[in-house]
C-alpha cells in the first residue's frame, strides 16, 4: 500500500553513491531519513551477522551477530550508513557490553525512536560466550515494552 507521501532523500551521503569503509569508529557517517508512518506502531529489524570488534587487551578479533530492532517515530536509519558505521567497529577494541551500548547510544542519539533494543550474540572465547542485550522506550506504553521485553530478553534474542 503507497502512502502518497514524498520523502526528501536529498541529504543522504552514502545511499546511492562509492562510499568509503571508514578505518575506525565513525558515528558521523550515520544517516537517517523521514518517516512516512510515525503515526503507526512497527518493527525495524537489522542483523549484521558478520560484526566484528577487537579485544581491547589482546587485539584478537571478536565475531558477532549483532541484532537491532526498534519502533521508529519520526526517524529510520539508512540501512548502508548503518552498515558502514558497524564496519568501523573492525578496529576498534572494545569490551562487548560497551560495543552494544555503544551502538544503543550511537543509534538512540540519531533517531530518537519510541523504543529500541540491541542484542550481541559474540561467538565463544575461551569457552565462553557473552550476549549483551540493551533497550529503552520514550513514554509510559513503550517503558512498559521495554521492561517486559527486558524481563524476558532471552526470549527475544535473534
Amino acid at each position: 500500500m503507497k502512502t502518497g507521501k514524498r520523502v526528501d532523500l536529498g541529504g543522504l551521503r552514502a545511499l546511492g553513491a562509492k562510499a568509503e569503509v571508514p578505518s575506525g569508529y565513525a558515528p558521523e557517517v550515520l544517516e537517517a531519513f523521514a518517516n512516512r508512518n510515525p503515526g503507526r506502531d512497527y518493527w525495524v529489524t537489522f542483523t549484521a551477522p558478520e560484526f566484528t570488534t577487537l579485544c581491547p587487551k589482546t587485539g584478537q578479533p571478536d565475531f558477532a551477530t549483532i541484532t537491532i530492532r526498534y519502533i521508529p517515530a519520526k526517524k529510520l536509519v539508512e540501512s548502508k550508513s548503518l552498515k558502514l558505521y558497524l564496519f568501523g567497529f573492525r578496529n576498534r577494541g572494545d569490551f562487548h557490553e560497551d560495543v552494544v551500548n555503544l551502538i544503543y547510544d550511537d543509534l538512540y542519539r540519531l533517531l530518537k525512536p519510541k523504543y529500541m533494543e540491541v542484542y550481541g550474540k559474540f561467538a565463544a572465547r575461551g569457552g565462553i560466550t557473552i550476549d549483551p542485550f540493551v533497550n529503552g522506550g520514550t513514554g509510559a506504553k513503550y517503558r512498559a515494552l521495554a521492561a517486559e521485553r527486558f524481563a524476558r530478553w532471552q526470549g527475544v534474542r535473534g
